[in-house]
């Protein structure tokens, strides 16, 4: 996730830069929210596109790991869109409790944390150690053997 993240930050930042050049942004707060909501559409094609195009994102192929449905085909666009949506499931309800109990300091990043951590810990409870967001989606993450990758 780390590596993915690294990449991810280049393609959100010209992302952005783009959104804020086109509609001549002069401030950061002006029009945040459609500037938000442009960035998670580039996240969700960035993620889509890749995974109904080969299973991998540039950060799976570097540690050949692939999307595949539990059945081992190729992931079509509504599978890989609700895998996406579901994906958020790592932080939105940990942020959503923060929120709702108007966490501050610590608690401010605890409770995100905690979240991020019992999702985690849900690989641990599926007989195939898969994410519980895959298990929902009907996706599995496979290795790749080196020699089946080709080009």
């Amino acid at each position: 996730m780390v590596y993915e993240a690294m990449l991810l930050f280049g393609v959100l930042f010209i992302s952005d830069w783009i959104f804020s050049t086109l509609l001549q942004q002069r401030h950061a707060l002006q029009m945040r929210h459609a500037g938000q909501v442009w960035l998670f559409v580039v996240l969700a094609a960035y993620f889509i596109w890749f995974w109904t195009h080969g299973g991998q994102t540039l950060a799976m192929k570097t540690w050949r790991i692939r999307l595949v449905t539990v059945q081992g085909e190729p992931v079509r666009l509504p599978r890989a869109a609700g895998r996406f949506l579901l994906s958020w499931l790592w932080l939105v309800p940990g942020f959503a409790l923060a929120w709702a109990f108007q966490a501050k300091a610590w608690a401010l990043l605890a409770i995100p944390a905690a979240n991020v951590a019992l999702w985690a810990a849900s690989a641990w409870l599926d007989r195939n150690r898969q994410f519980l967001h895959d298990r929902i989606a009907g996706t599995r993450l496979i290795s790749v053997d080196a020699v089946s990758v080709k080009g």
